[in-house]
């Protein structure tokens, strides 16, 4: 798995090394093992992984703990793992007031960020690339790209540009079975998370209007810095404090 770029610190040379020796998903482990803390997993974690037996359960406990600490109440979450390859359906969508999974779904991730394997992230305007941590939903509206959903980043410097960078949720020709099968990998994006163009209507309205998406890459220092993956127990919604 190729390293994740640096934000200006290196990696510890422990830390690094091991990486280096260590396997795809045992280095996606270790990362998130070595860097956030290990607590018990929640009870929102543990049904997360309940309904998406199929997704990295400590993914699924990250994306518990940063909901957890930005909205406790909140209605709909969807998650992406970044460290899969576009092939493969990497977003889920749960209904956490039913307690159902909603949607598991293809979705696209940036040009700049990779081919098959995403490996860069940014917050950059014109990179092209999509970025990681959590993101609130805003409205949905009909625009180049057909119906599609704003985001607002949560994370300073990490995704906090996603709404002046026009980073949506929207349907794509170039997500779908048979692009895979021509290409063997999806299309990709200037940054937006893209879908199925079949489910992009009643997905972006399960999410629309402050819900929450959480996308997952094993960046240490975004592991070891983000705010709402280390939220004290005494002082939850971060997130509501920027509304």
């Amino acid at each position: 798995m190729p390293l994740p770029r640096s934000r200006g610190r290196r990696l510890a040379p422990l830390l690094a090394a091991a990486l280096l020796l260590a396997t795809p998903a045992s280095a996606r482990d270790f990362l998130s093992r070595a860097i956030t803390p290990l607590a018990p997993p929640s009870p929102l974690a543990n049904r997360l992984t309940h309904l998406a037996p199929t997704a990295d359960p400590q993914v699924l406990r990250l994306a518990a703990q940063a909901l957890s600490c930005a909205d406790p109440g909140a209605e709909r979450l969807a998650v992406i793992d970044f460290s899969l390859p576009s092939t493969e359906q990497r977003l889920w969508v749960f209904d956490l007031v039913r307690d159902r999974l909603m949607f598991r779904e293809l979705v696209s991730h940036g040009q700049g960020s990779g081919d098959a394997m995403a490996s860069e992230f940014s917050n950059v305007p014109e990179s092209h690339q999509s970025s990681i941590g959590l993101f609130r939903t805003l409205n949905s509206y009909e625009g180049s790209n057909g119906y599609s959903l704003r985001l607002e980043g949560l994370e300073p410097g990490i995704n906090d540009q996603a709404f002046q960078r026009a980073i949506v949720m929207h349907g794509a020709d170039y997500v779908s079975e048979a692009f895979i099968e021509r290409t063997g990998r999806l299309g990709r994006s200037h940054g937006c998370p893209a879908v199925r163009e079949e489910i992009a209507v009643p997905l972006i309205d399960s999410l629309k209007e402050s819900q929450y998406l959480f996308t997952y890459y094993p960046d240490p220092e975004w592991l070891a810095d983000s705010a709402f993956l280390r939220c004290p127990r005494d002082d939850r919604q971060l997130a509501s404090v920027t509304r």
